[in-house]
């Protein structure tokens, strides 16, 4: 069977920080006002996107992958990666301010947890006015004095505020500390893992009145105390055209703002391609089929693929490959 434009059911998570703009904003199906993720296209075990369009509905990521490994990743992702889907898609709906964070590196990932790092990136699509992230410490910081803070309660005083508009987009490297913040819609995309060690929570309480763990052990040695003004990509925005946003050893993400029709040749890519509307809608097509997408929506296309066409009168959206 051929593999035209893989549309997959979103996995949905309740967090105690999340709201109700992934229904409200994106559509959704959502009952509860706590929904905080909604995972569009995940190999993560445990939570294995499954299609949810054409004759392939109902097969999972992880069956496509075990049985057409090479047409649908790509020779060279099977290569790095073997059966396993390298990233992760996601949708973030801020209501309150998530925990001060982390992710470890590939070698201490491994080490620890025997997964991959969590190198990740973020496209604002909503924020409140006043909206911020965190995003790496406001000053060159000692391990020492990070220890202090952390044992003091005072973590947010050496923190660095952003505040955030539609359009920015963060790079978070491995070790850099961050959180995003209350008000805050943003689509993220990140190296398969689930690996985050959380500083500093607020002193928030779970609804069985309970705090929520901390790694205050894990992350000292797995943070970058460097002050680095690495975080916000300048990426071109010119339309109708292929605009260069993170080109990153674990994915490389293009912005596409899109008046008219657009023709893709996918021959010489061997990897597979993803779309993420952030606005407007469009109708995707491959060698074998077509699928329509919205904002708040996700296609996969197939690395077998040798072109697609994007037919749209408006549309923002991202593009992803390795």
């Amino acid at each position: 069977m051929n593999l035209y434009p893989l549309q997959f059911t979103p996995i949905l998570k309740e967090r105690l920080w999340g709201g109700t703009k992934l229904k409200d904003v994106l559509g959704k199906p959502i009952e509860s006002d706590i929904t905080g993720e909604s995972w569009e296209l995940s190999g993560v075990k445990g939570d294995i996107s499954v299609v949810s369009n054409g004759k392939l509905s109902g097969t999972s990521l992880q069956e496509l992958m075990d049985e057409r490994g090479e047409e649908l990743l790509g020779k060279s992702v099977v290569e790095r990666f073997g059966y396993e889907f390298p990233i992760l898609i996601k949708f973030i709906d801020a209501k309150q301010d998530l925990s001060i964070q982390l992710h470890p590196n590939d070698t201490l990932a491994k080490e620890r947890h025997d997964s991959f790092g969590k190198t990740e990136m973020w496209y604002i699509m909503d924020a409140d006015p006043g909206a911020q992230l965190i995003v790496g410490f406001n000053k060159e910081v000692e391990k020492a004095e990070y220890v202090k803070s952390i044992e003091a309660g005072t973590l947010t005083d050496l923190m660095n505020y952003e505040e955030v508009t539609e359009g920015d987009t963060f790079f978070i490297n491995t070790g850099k500390i961050h959180a995003i913040g209350a008000g805050v819609l943003l689509a993220e995309i990140q190296q398969t893992s689930d690996i985050t060690y959380r500083v500093f929570d607020f002193n928030r309480k779970d609804k069985e009145g309970n705090l929520r763990e901390l790694h205050t052990e894990l992350a000292i040695d797995a943070i970058d105390y460097e002050k680095k003004d690495d975080f916000k990509v300048n990426y071109p925005q010119v339309t109708d055209t292929v605009n260069t946003m993170v080109d990153c050893p674990y994915f490389k993400t293009n912005f596409l703002e899109l008046t008219q029709p657009l023709h893709q040749d996918l021959s010489k890519r061997d990897s597979f391609t993803i779309y993420m509307c952030v606005g407007g809608e469009a109708q995707i097509t491959n060698d074998w089929g077509t699928a329509n997408i919205k904002k708040g929506q996700t296609i996969l296309i197939s690395a077998s693929s040798t072109y697609v066409e994007i037919d749209t009168k408006g549309a923002k959206l991202l593009e992803v490959s390795i």
